[in-house]
């Protein structure tokens, strides 16, 4: 290789490690780019025949991007080959995410550049840029340690109770283990998880599965650490994210079964334990794996409502979860009460609030609601379906979810490219959206006159 091609190639790195948003970006545009290429041979679908490219890069982003949305029966269209490459998407998408999200906390936490300082902390105050193989040590011996012992759940559960042979239940249960802890939500049932709804043996190690990839790895790596060091304290990040993840979880599950629990099409002819379990099931997966053990077109506009929320507030930052995350709902909330108290700064579990902080919150909030409501105009202009249906799935869309109250496949070709989009943004747009204005974040040098406008 030449000296003045060396010498391009690192400014080039260098360029991209100045502008992290953009190296995330292009690293998910290139596996899906692959994922479409190997999804539209062949030998991709149990017909035999090609796939024609769009359904290839819909399921290619749906996949990457660790959402669950199909146009296509998974288990129908898509041959062993199709699945497995299906598989090793949600593999990568869920590796990438969790791996780059914790290195752009690395890079951003102190709010400044690789090029500015090569040692920076991240919110545990136990991570350097020294660190950083750890952290993609951590992430893969996490990440594979839970699908394994989450398969063999699963794997004993299908040989066991259905008939399938070992190899059989091996194939499903690694499949779905994958699918659940990367908050996928692809199933290889038409009908997703519809009919082991009851059977707990199938939904709670999915739910396990769920919870552990959508709390985060910077939350489950201070976990990990605190049991060796008894008296360390959690940080501020762990101390908002694992109350109001489980907060929301409750919350969810009473709300829904509320709402549902004399429905006669989804859970009024059920017993109440496992009513309880689909109550319980229905609140972990919008959170954001996607499974759904009932069908969602049956249920109350009520129930699709509260979906939409739970969809989009989403999991934990830097895990497979998508949604604008619960710090920045959390966060939120501590500002209003600020605000309706009368009190000039925020304070959160004894810690002050930084100010930037909270425009950064309220910025990825707010860009999320334009995302979510702009997809949806367009998709009623486009479509002659419901709101409470077009909602869902702009919600579903953008929040990496994956349920559907079953209309992704009758969407136009237009509608389906707004999912696209959608399921993109979604994806890499609170991540890379926060490094970002943290990392732009400068001094002003003079400050204008001060005026109040109305407010209200």
């Amino acid at each position: 290789m030449s000296a003045p091609l060396i010498a391009e190639t690192r400014r080039r790195a260098i360029a991209l490690l100045r502008h992290p948003a953009r190296a995330v970006a292009l690293a998910f545009a290139a596996a899906t780019l692959l994922g479409t290429f190997l999804l539209t041979m062949p030998i991709a679908s149990a017909s035999g025949a090609a796939t024609d490219p769009f359904t290839a890069l819909f399921t290619a982003v749906s996949a990457v991007c660790v959402t669950g949305l199909v146009v296509v029966d998974t288990a129908g269209h898509w041959s062993t080959f199709g699945e497995v490459v299906i598989l090793g998407l949600i593999q990568v998408g869920g590796f990438g995410i969790m791996t780059l999200a914790s290195l752009l906390i690395l890079l951003v936490s102190r709010r400044i550049g690789l090029r500015m300082q090569m040692t920076a902390q991240a919110e545990t105050k136990a991570l350097g840029l020294g660190e950083v193989r750890k952290v993609l040590l951590g992430v893969i011996i996490t990440s594979l340690l839970v699908e394994a012992v989450i398969a063999v759940f699963l794997i004993a559960r299908f040989a066991t109770g259905y008939d399938k042979s070992f190899g059989q239940a091996v194939y499903h249960g690694v499949f779905h283990a994958v699918s659940a802890f990367n908050n996928a939500g692809f199933a290889l049932y038409p009908d997703s998880i519809v009919r082991f709804a009851t059977d707990p043996f199938i939904c709670v190690p999915l739910m396990i599965a769920t919870i552990t990839g959508g709390l985060g790895f910077p939350v489950l790596l201070e976990l990990a650490r605190r049991r060796k060091r008894r008296g360390k304290r959690w940080s501020l990040h762990t101390k908002i994210t694992i109350p109001v993840y489980f907060g929301l979880l409750v919350f969810g599950a009473g709300a829904f079964l509320a709402f549902e629990w004399g429905n006669p099409t989804t859970l009024g002819p059920m017993g109440t334990l496992d009513k309880i379990l689909i109550g319980f099931f229905h609140s972990v997966q919008p959170r954001t794996a996607g499974f759904n053990s009932i069908d969602m077109a049956q249920v109350h506009p009520s129930t699709l409502l509260l979906n939409d929320v739970l969809m989009f507030i989403g999991g934990g930052s830097a895990g497979t979860a998508g949604g604008i995350k619960v710090t920045t709902f959390a966060l939120l909330g501590w500002v209003m009460l600020a605000e309706i108290r009368g009190e000039p700064t925020v304070h959160i579990m004894g810690r002050k609030l930084a100010g930037e902080v909270q425009r950064q919150a309220l910025t990825v909030a707010l860009l999320g609601v334009g995302a979510v409501m702009a997809g949806t105009i367009v998709l009623l202009s486009i479509t002659p379906f419901r709101l409470d249906d077009v909602l869902f799935e702009a919600t579903s869309a953008f929040a990496t979810v994956g349920m559907s109250t079953g209309i992704t496949a009758q969407l136009p070709v237009a509608g389906q490219v707004v999912l696209v989009v959608l399921m993109f943004m979604g994806r890499l747009g609170p991540i890379t959206l926060a490094s970002a204005l943290a990392l732009r974040e400068r001094a002003r040098r003079y400050e204008l006159p001060e005026e109040r406008p109305i407010v209200g």
